[in-house]
């Protein structure tokens, strides 16, 4: 699944340069997480840095995105291969 941020996001700008994907901008109020590219770190992680770092723990798996490791991975490889 690609991970989403709540409402109780604070803007405290810690996650956005840990996500190795460019996944995470600044949305009209908090945080946002884009599901295309997310991979929950898959393919360069062990966890999600963005949860690692988040002070409030407002970061959650997406319900809509519901996505297995295999498929985690082939969106890695697709968001890593040369343009």
């Amino acid at each position: 699944m690609a991970l989403l941020i709540t409402d109780e996001c604070i803007n405290c700008d810690v996650c956005e340069p840990e996500c190795p994907n460019d996944a995470i901008t600044m949305g009209e109020a908090i945080y946002e997480i884009d599901p295309a590219r997310c991979t929950e770190c898959v393919g360069h992680h062990d966890e999600p840095q963005c949860k690692v770092v988040c002070p409030v723990e407002c970061i959650e798996l997406n319900p809509e995105w519901k996505e297995d490791e295999g498929q985690l991975m082939a969106k890695y490889h697709r968001i890593v291969a040369p343009a």
